[in-house]
Formats: C-alpha cells, sequence, structure tokens
C-alpha cells in the first residue's frame, strides 16, 4: 500500500454517506476520516474535524478564500493529509466529503498534491435516486451551496456525484423497491455496488488487509474497493462528452434506457423548439450531438432535473488537421476511430435517456423529427451553415 492511501467519500445522500464511513472506520484499524464542515461558511469559516472509530481526534477551522468555502477546502485539505502522513499511524485517511462537493475535484486536488488517492465512493440511498434526479432546486435554495457564486441544481450535482465513482456505497433502504435499484443499475451500470447496511460496527475489523479477496469477510468489501486503486486521468476521460463511458440499452422493472445514434446532422431550429420536450422526457439524459450550422464543433448534452446544460467541448477530430491529432490524448483518439464513419468521421449524435416509465417510441420519433430532412441533408455542408443559428443565444456566441 502506499504511504497514506486516501479514499473520498462523497454523496448528496448523508445518511447514506455517514453509513460508509462508518463502515470504513469499523473494517480498517488505524483509519481515520477527516471533514470539512461547509455548512459554516456564513460564520466566516469552513470547520474541519478528524475523527477514528473511537471519537473526535482534533478540531479546527479553516478561513474562506474568496469568499468561497470550497475554495478553503481546497487549500486546507492537502496540507491536513500531508500532516496526516508525516504524524505516521493513519492506516486509510478517508475524507468524506460535504454534501454538495463534488468527488472529480477533490480527487483532482489530492493527487495535484503528491498523495495516492486509491478509491473514490459514493454513497446512495436507492429509494432518493428518482427524487433526487427530479428535484431542479438550486442548491443555494436549499443552504448547499459551497459559494455564493454556486448556480448548480441538485439534480445535476447528484448525477455527477454518482456517475464519476467507480464504486457505489449502497445504503439498506426499506423504502427501494425494485425500480429504484433498477435505475440505479442503468443509471451508472460500470459502477462497483457495495451493500453497506445502516452502519452499525463491523463485529470484528479487518486485520490484513492483504489477505486474498477470496478469504476476506464479506463485511470488507467496501474496505477492499477504498484501496483498490483509482486513476484520476482515466476517470476524468469516462466523463468527457466525446469518450464517455455511457449507458447501454436496457428495459427492466419499469424502467427503460435508450441509446439513440445516427449519422445525420440536427437541424438547429428544430431541435432548439423541441430542447423542454426532450429534457423532460427522462429523468436523466447525456451525451454528444452535432448540429448542422457548427459542423466542427461537439456539443455535450446534459440533462437532470427538469433542466438542460448545452455547452461546446471542443471540435471533432474530423476537422482537425492530420497533424493536430499528436495533441489529443489517446482515449480520445481511439473512441473516434472506434466511431468513425467514412464521410462524417467522428460527428454523429450520441444521446442517452434514462428514466421509469419511459415513451421510448415518442421520444425516439420526436428526436428524428429533429434531424436534417433528405432534402435538406442533400443540399450539403454548405446550405447547412446557412440554417438559422438558432443555438447562438443558449451558447452566448
Amino acid at each position: 500500500m502506499p504511504e497514506l492511501p486516501v479514499v473520498i467519500v462523497g454523496g448528496l445522500h448523508a445518511d447514506a454517506r455517514r453509513a460508509a464511513v462508518a463502515r470504513l472506520l469499523a473494517d480498517v484499524p488505524g483509519s481515520v476520516v477527516l471533514h470539512h464542515d461547509l455548512a459554516t461558511a456564513a460564520a466566516g469559516t469552513v470547520v474541519r474535524t478528524i475523527r477514528d472509530a473511537s471519537g473526535l481526534l482534533d478540531a479546527g477551522e479553516a478561513p474562506l478564500v474568496n469568499d468561497c468555502a470550497c475554495c478553503a477546502l481546497r487549500d486546507d485539505l492537502v496540507p491536513e493529509l500531508e500532516r496526516l502522513r508525516d504524524t505516521g499511524g493513519t492506516r486509510l485517511a478517508v475524507v468524506e466529503l460535504w454534501d454538495s462537493v463534488e468527488p472529480k475535484a477533490m480527487a483532482e486536488v489530492v493527487t495535484a498534491g503528491g498523495l495516492t488517492v486509491t478509491g473514490v465512493i459514493t454513497a446512495v440511498d436507492p429509494a432518493l435516486v428518482l427524487p433526487y434526479l427530479g428535484n431542479g432546486d438550486d442548491l443555494a435554495d436549499g443552504g448547499l451551496a459551497a459559494a455564493t457564486t454556486d448556480q448548480r441544481t441538485v439534480a445535476d450535482t447528484f448525477a455527477r456525484q454518482l456517475e464519476y465513482a467507480p464504486v457505489l456505497a449502497v445504503a439498506d433502504s426499506p423504502e427501494a423497491d425494485d425500480e429504484d435499484r433498477e435505475l440505479l443499475a442503468q443509471l451508472h451500470p460500470t459502477a462497483r455496488q457495495v451493500p453497506i447496511g445502516n452502519g452499525d460496527p463491523a463485529d470484528a475489523a479487518v486485520d490484513d488487509l492483504t489477505v486474498p479477496a477470496p478469504r476476506r469477510r464479506p463485511s470488507a468489501a467496501l474496505a477492499e474497493a477504498a484501496l483498490a486503486g483509482f486513476d484520476v486521468e482515466s476517470a476524468a476521460a469516462a466523463q468527457h462528452p466525446a469518450c464517455a463511458l455511457l449507458p447501454a440499452e436496457a428495459d427492466a422493472h419499469g424502467v427503460s434506457t435508450l441509446v439513440w445514434n445516427r449519422r445525420r446532422p440536427f437541424h438547429p431550429e428544430r431541435l432548439y423548439a423541441a430542447l423542454e420536450d426532450l429534457t423532460c422526457a427522462a429523468a436523466r439524459s447525456r451525451g454528444r450531438f452535432w448540429l448542422a450550422d457548427k459542423p466542427d464543433t461537439l456539443f455535450h448534452w446534459d440533462a437532470a432535473g427538469g433542466a438542460l446544460c448545452v455547452e461546446s467541448t471542443g471540435p471533432w477530430l474530423a476537422s482537425l488537421p492530420d497533424a493536430a491529432w499528436e495533441m489529443v490524448p489517446p482515449v480520445r483518439r481511439a473512441a473516434a476511430v472506434l466511431d468513425w464513419h467514412p464521410e462524417h468521421g467522428d460527428r454523429c449524435q450520441h444521446l442517452v435517456f434514462t428514466s421509469p416509465g419511459l415513451d421510448r417510441d415518442g421520444l425516439e420519433r420526436l428526436l428524428e423529427s429533429c434531424l436534417l430532412t433528405d432534402a435538406e441533408y442533400a443540399a450539403g455542408p454548405d446550405a447547412w451553415q446557412r440554417l438559422p443559428h438558432a443555438f447562438d443565444t443558449l451558447l452566448e456566441v
């Protein structure tokens, strides 16, 4: 193991997150939890606590940085982890993130600070997945904003927390049914799901984490996941619209995932007119798309909670000169090659919609109606660029 393995545990489901942390403290002797409470930011500080299975070990304050609680966390986190490492005796540092803090940013901060992130875990209550995905309220309205400028919503924050982590610590929720569990599985099908019960301490801790996995007691599963290893660059690539690991087609227990791929550009005006209906058609939708009037730009589609974010994420590789490909990350090049079309290159529509009660047929008809017609398509790229630039206002062009 590295000098000080660091595992990041996050999630808006606070009870599930605390249960996951309790599980790790119980299962890994010598582990400590570092937590920054951003709820105190209104008073001008962020409260830092360090505790182990027996209780509180240390407490302190970190002053706000530029009136930003999350910035204070960033500045304070690595020095505290370095202190734990240099003091010795800590077997595992568990960074328990405050409610709305996203694990991607903190994993990158810790790694950039020269420490080793061995795991990223998002704790989830299955019964709360749909309510949180459907919650379009601003974080600020619920006292969950990490800065005065924080404009995120509950839904989009929860979606990113859920989809970034390779491990989901799943709480025992009596209210959850098969539909809830299926929704969780379809939203993040590649995640390793680890049941965590209700957070009660284990009967016995795991004394030797070097014991081969098949011989370990079941309660050690979360500890194994926490020490399994984590690659920050690969995790970021898995979220990038150009090469994201999006869910596959699925339909079970009343939950469906529709994967929609086409090799024809969208008519910008018709797509813009359909945005509200498309956004509300599913609890969660994401992917990349191609506008006829902007043939060189790859656009990102990211919708949850009835709100949609559309943004440019750079060029399609097909629009770049061959020499520029050497400057593109290998994973991006590999994704483009797998998706390559002899005429359009990597330009495509790849959108994924996941929801209970999804109207797959109606959604497909609506999406198809937004594509160029045969006549419009036959007119060619020069004519496409003269179509109404309906997205310019949304993109603040």
